[in-house]
């Protein structure tokens, strides 16, 4: 016995690993990056000719679902085949926040200060603390029939939980596991926390990303049937675009004026950040392609690999971290 603990009880302590990933220290700016894309002389407002591209993390396989969470001043963000919950700190340093998840892709931020989890393996929306080796599913089934692969959620301005449910999490082994949807149709939908109630607002080949413009009365969501081509045994769907609408916040979010809005010329918008101006930031294969609400190409951040999903964040809310395939990257913005 020592300090009360049997030998086999630090035996079997010992061979825990450790949460940590990355040790603490400044990141490195990517080597040979051309800088950004000037389409627009407002974006010249945001960014600097001379910001750096920053590499933050390397090492996941997949990683998705980046999220700011205030209280704990870290970004988080999942690795999806790893089944990973993962977090950045501004030392540098990167952990592991839950260990084994049900292949997590999008997190989001309720009031609250809790975390909200789509859940390719459960195929549900699950919630957690952040804190602890466990999520509780909140959101499984529709009309009696399970959800397909819940891929990406955004929680509104009146705390509703809006989240995307493609099929990829059922036919790509390496997001989740095979199975045949129950539901025959691929949609949007919105939960009431308050009430438990959940409706399915809008159908899409095959929705993707989510989110808001900052007074919560436009809703963008992203369609990337195209990404199907990846698959063995389907073919490409036509989509790799955001489609945006009206959002009435008086009747229960009711959607109107579905309307195009952008398409990636490189492969597809995958997850996307709107900023404070109500700019959209978008995911491609290329980079992040920066767009007005008015639909203008306002320029472009190039990265060396493919960009799954970015979320504004840090702690002015001045830097966009990059989720792009094995890396954690940012670029910070002018305060």
């Amino acid at each position: 016995m020592t300090n009360g603990q049997s030998d086999d009880d630090r035996s079997r302590t010992d061979l825990l690993p450790t949460r940590l990933l990355r040790r603490a220290g400044a990141p490195k700016p990517v080597a040979d990056w051309r800088g950004v894309q000037f389409d627009d002389d407002r974006l010249r407002g945001v960014l600097s000719e001379d910001a750096k591209l920053l590499q933050l993390h390397e090492g996941a396989l997949h990683a998705e679902g980046p999220v700011w969470q205030p209280a704990a001043e870290r970004l988080v963000f999942s690795d999806v085949p790893n089944r990973r919950l993962l977090a950045w700190y501004p030392d540098g340093h990167v952990e592991i926040v839950i260990e084994g998840t049900w292949f997590m892709n999008g997190n989001a931020l309720l009031p609250d200060g809790d975390l909200v989890h789509c859940e390719h393996g459960r195929r549900c929306i699950s919630r957690s603390s952040g804190q602890a080796d466990e999520a509780t599913p909140i959101i499984t089934h529709f009309h009696g029939k399970r959800l397909n692969s819940p891929n990406d959620l955004a929680v509104a301005n009146d705390g509703a939980i809006w989240f995307t449910d493609p099929i990829f999490g059922i036919v790509m082994p390496n997001q989740g596991a095979l199975a045949d949807p129950e539901l025959d149709h691929r949609s949007i939908y919105r939960f009431d926390p308050a009430t438990g109630d959940l409706a399915r607002m809008a159908d899409f080949e095959q929705p993707n990303g989510i989110g808001f413009s900052p007074d919560g009365g436009t809703l963008y969501v992203s369609d990337t049937s195209l990404s199907l081509g990846e698959v063995p045994g389907f073919e490409a769907g036509a989509k790799h675009e955001i489609i945006a609408f009206d959002v009435d916040v008086h009747r229960g979010g009711a959607l109107s004026n579905r309307r195009f809005f952008c398409h990636a010329d490189h492969g597809y918008p995958d997850g996307f950040a709107i900023d404070a101006r109500s700019w959209v930031w978008a995911s491609a294969a290329d980079g992040v392609h920066v767009w007005s609400a008015q639909r203008e190409k306002l320029g472009f951040i190039p990265t060396p690999t493919v960009v799954s999903n970015c979320a504004f964040g840090g702690e002015s809310g001045q830097r966009l971290f990059i989720a792009a395939s094995s890396f954690l990257l940012a670029i910070d913005l002018i305060e």
